[in-house]
């Protein structure tokens, strides 16, 4: 049905034309040729009105025959009868104008389409889309499209806008005819002139589906347009030279693999041998190393940090809160301290003689490594030679961010390792990630055990009350993690305040302490670092906790509203036990389910696989939310879906590489059609 027309208020003003269009997308002629329909009303045929039907879109047409204002509490209603030789449809207009009022004056032949349904006295149509019905006037030959419009754009206008676009511009097919051939794809010019204006008979289901080939066309040319943007993005960052960190002696690499508690996984091993294969190279290594809550991503940051240093440079790690960063400061200066290794500390809160003297390190050389927050891409940060910089959970970071920290530099670029701990979908990674290398760590490290996940509903959480007794007598820790902070009147969710409350009165016996977002940075450390200690039994908290946390006594987790996390959180947070050898558990408190969150959290209980989590959370969030901040810079696709069109992403990456091969000046021409300014893409 078509959307009703709001007048606006009393002297309120429409942004000029082309501001409007602009938030659209719409600047050139090439962007109304892609500006291409959300849906199509099928105004070829007319339907007696004796024999249309509920809950069915149709048109018909009549002469009014009565036709009145209707006062009501809620505002003003225009209220009409069409008849035609087979009976009488009711037409309500909630909100009209004057020109809808002359259509729609007794005697006046009209053509109406819209959605049919039940009315008080019959069939009606609530604002349903009103022509003049001239005599003898021809139906439409081809579906009628209707596009994405922004305030003040008809539909009208922009369909004569288009069908003069698509007249005016030369659409050259660039992709070779035998490519075409091979894929049974129609020419660019027939698959658009096909979905703009789809004859009588086409598919409305395989248009609206995007299954039609004119469809499978133009997703495939956006696919190979965004592989080649990210392809020679890649190619462009040969152009730039990296320090070759491959010392012939790496007596401090040595040194922390024998001093190291636990060997290495094969999958360890490998990732390893990538990234030192890519740091001896004087190209800059951008290389994401992706692997499961657990899976030892730090050691491999620090062994690749101790590489760097034993070839005289400056290492760098970056991580997103302080928590985290602080977290990492601690693990790796257990490992690398007693190598004689100056390791500096640099974050927002620091003290001025604190932050100065750490400052004056790192420019001077003396600090080997950096570890820090956002504070090492300050301006007053100026190291003496950077030869990696190493950023954690990346995807909480921009592309300015990233890109601040690599040009930290003089005349050689750092090289860069990402690291990841949400799994990331091949068809993601093989899309929106091919300007990077990327590295699994596919296998957990022995003696890791699989965390049991249990589904309760909020109803039995005294139950749960009992579970933390049984765990902190057996002499384990637990976390019971909540979503707000404070009560809401807009959602009945419970606030951490008063579930730490709660827990207090009915487990006085425990040492319970909370931790949210509310308090400062050292609050913050402080409770946490009573936890690890073990002076704790019970940690409440919101999702601070999400990401860098290690307490291997930990063996209960607890989350509260679970249906109201995403996929990627409920994984990341039950990652948070099961660290030790103990077994261990996660229990998901569920209040009312939809159908989104019970698909949500069966998910969660029937695997812990984080690959096929991630899939699923890809499925279900799109590409857009999973990158984080990484879009900002990188080809959105707007056509193509990345998992029903998975072997068309195939197919459009192995063009894509051999059209770059062989023909680099029209694939870029093909890309730069695509995504205007993609040579910005550069570093990210």
């Amino acid at each position: 049905m078509p959307m009703a027309t709001y007048p606006r208020k009393k002297g309120e003003k429409l942004a000029p034309l082309s501001e409007r269009l602009a938030k659209l997308g719409l600047n050139k002629d090439w962007d109304y040729v892609l500006h291409l329909p959300l849906r199509y009303e099928d105004e070829t045929s007319l339907t007696p009105i004796a024999r249309l039907e509920a809950g069915r879109t149709q048109q018909c047409e009549g002469e009014v025959i009565r036709c009145e204002r209707i006062r009501r509490p809620s505002g003003e209603q225009l209220q009409a009868v069409v008849s035609d030789p087979t009976g009488s449809l009711y037409v309500r207009l909630l909100h009209f104008y004057p020109s809808q009022v002359k259509q729609l004056s007794v005697g006046q032949k009209v053509r109406l389409y819209g959605a049919v349904r039940e009315g008080y006295f019959g069939l009606e149509m609530m604002h349903p889309k009103i022509r003049t019905a001239l005599t003898g006037a021809a139906l439409p030959t081809s579906l009628t499209p209707v596009y994405p419009a922004g305030e003040g754009i008809t539909q009208t206008w922009l369909r004569k806008r288009i069908a003069r676009a698509l007249l005016d511009v030369e659409i050259k097919d660039l992709i070779p005819r035998p490519v075409l051939s091979e894929l049974k794809l129609p020419t660019l010019s027939d698959a658009l002139h096909f979905i703009h204006h789809p004859p009588v008979g086409a598919s409305l289901e395989a248009l609206q589906a995007k299954t039609d080939p004119a469809w499978i066309r133009l997703k495939f040319d956006e696919l190979v347009a965004q592989q080649i943007a990210l392809k020679y993005s890649r190619s462009l960052r040969s152009v730039y030279r990296a320090p070759q960190l491959a010392p012939e002696l790496h007596p401090s690499t040595d040194r922390l693999f024998d001093q190291l508690p636990f060997s290495l996984t094969r999958a360890q091993v490998r990732v390893f041998d990538e990234i030192k294969s890519d740091m001896a190279r004087i190209i800059p290594m951008n290389r994401l190393v992706q692997g499961d809550v657990g899976s030892g991503k730090t050691v491999i940051a620090a062994l690749a940090a101790t590489l760097c240093m034993d070839a005289g440079f400056q290492a760098a790690l970056m991580a997103p809160t302080e928590i985290l960063a602080e977290q990492h400061f601690e693990k790796i200066s257990q490992w690398l301290k007693p190598l004689g290794i100056k390791i500096v500390w640099l974050a927002g809160k620091q003290k001025a003689k604190e932050r100065s003297e750490a400052l004056s390190s790192i420019a001077s050389g003396e600090a080997q490594l950096v570890v820090g927050t956002h504070a090492l891409i300050q301006d007053s940060v100026k190291f003496a030679n950077l030869g990696l910089a190493i950023v954690d959970e990346q995807h909480r970071f921009g592309v300015a961010q990233r890109l601040a920290l690599r040009q930290n530099h003089a005349s050689l670029m750092p090289h860069l390792l990402m690291l990841s701990a949400t799994p990331i979908p091949r068809t993601l990674a093989m899309s929106y990630l091919a300007d990077l290398d990327i590295s699994v760590i596919d296998e957990l490290p022995a003696g890791r055990k699989p965390i049991t996940t249990k589904l309760i509903s909020l109803n039995r959480k005294n139950e749960v009350m009992s579970v933390i007794n049984d765990q902190v007598r057996q002499g384990r820790q637990v976390y019971w993690v909540c979503p707000l902070i404070e009560e809401s009147e807009k959602i009945d969710l419970t606030a951490a305040t008063q579930t730490f409350e709660e827990l207090r009165s009915y487990l006085p016996n425990l040492r319970i302490g909370l931790v949210h977002g509310a308090l400062n940075a050292e609050e913050k450390q402080s409770v946490m670092q009573t936890f690890k200690d073990g002076q704790l039994d019970v940690l409440v908290a919101t999702t601070v906790i999400e990401v860098g946390v290690d307490v291997p006594n930990a063996t209960l987790m607890v989350i509260e509203h679970a249906e109201r996390f995403g996929l990627a959180q409920l994984h990341q947070l039950r990652g948070r036990v099961g660290r030790g050898a103990e077994k261990s558990f996660c229990v998901l408190l569920y209040g009312e389910l939809s159908e989104t969150g019970r698909e949500r959290l069966k998910v969660i209980r029937e695997t812990n696989d984080g690959f096929e989590i991630a899939r699923r959370d890809l499925e279900i969030r799109g590409p857009g939310e999973f990158l984080g901040a990484r879009q900002s810079g990188v080809p959105l696709l707007r056509f193509a879906d990345l998992e029903t069109d998975a072997k068309l992403l195939e197919s459009a990456r192995d063009f894509a590489d051999r059209w770059l091969r062989e023909d680099s000046d029209n694939a870029k021409r093909h890309a730069k059609r695509w995504f205007s300014g993609y040579e910005e893409f550069l570093e990210a």
